[in-house]
């Protein structure tokens, strides 16, 4: 009788289950570990946290420019389109551009200058109305130390009106405004106003032969509303 060895082959299942366990159990001890070190940074450093969101203290002064996008609304053409008119109101509300530039001072106040133009509807009494404004302006900001600041704003110059860059009638504007202004970075702020204007205007007579703004000692009144979207930029100044 011939004997036969049978030779009993090792179960490898023990070890392929503690492979796949391993396996599966590493993703879950590098996101726990991940955790833990985004805890203990954050915990860490609280304070830094806080202070990013506070703008740097404005210590320094600066000259601040920019550019604005304004709508100028009729809030009542008054002098300028008088009841007793035959014609269309030649003085209507329109949108353009403004730019200005000016001085930021280590306190509260902003005192500058700004130039504005906008197109205006004329009731098709002028082939292309044109509203030029040019200001001297100041803020007072009421700044609580945080990003976004509220301020009031009180500006004051001359106004001039006419078909095609041509000035039909000038005279002087005052205007008072309140505004936001947000501070993106340290040389770098964001911001909107609302603004009433009232237009002295000189006395006219347009097109169609219509007698405009002819009341106080020939002058007129009109009234806009104004809101303007700014961006605006900070160049720090050397000190003295």
């Amino acid at each position: 009788m011939t004997k036969t060895n049978v030779l009993l082959a090792s179960n490898p299942k023990p070890e392929a289950c503690a492979r796949a366990r391993a396996h599966r159990e590493k993703p879950a001890r590098l996101a726990f570990a991940a955790a833990l070190a985004l805890a203990l940074f954050v915990g860490a450093n609280p304070a830094s946290a806080q202070e990013s969101q506070r703008p740097p203290p404005n210590n320094v002064e600066y000259f601040q420019y920019g550019v604005g996008l304004a709508v100028e609304q009729l809030a009542s053409g008054g002098d300028v389109c008088p009841a007793r008119a035959t014609t269309p109101c030649i003085l209507g509300s329109g949108g353009g551009l403004a730019i200005r530039m000016g001085y930021r001072s280590r306190g509260p106040w902003y005192l500058g200058g700004a130039y504005e133009f906008s197109r205006q509807d004329s009731s098709n009494l002028l082939r292309l109305a044109i509203l030029q404004q040019l200001r001297g302006e100041a803020r007072y900001y009421l700044d609580a130390g945080n990003r976004l600041t509220p301020y009031t704003a009180l500006g004051f110059g001359g106004v001039f009106y006419g078909n095609e860059w041509n000035v039909s009638t000038a005279g002087p504007t005052l205007g008072l405004g309140v505004g936001l202004e947000f501070q993106v970075t340290q040389s770098t702020v964001i911001g909107g106003s609302l603004n009433y204007r009232a237009f002295l205007l000189h006395s006219w007579t347009d097109s169609t032969g219509q007698d405009r703004a002819d009341r106080y000692l020939g002058f007129g009144l009109a009234h806009m509303v104004g809101l303007e979207l700014t961006l605006e930029l900070r160049d720090p100044l050397a000190r003295w």
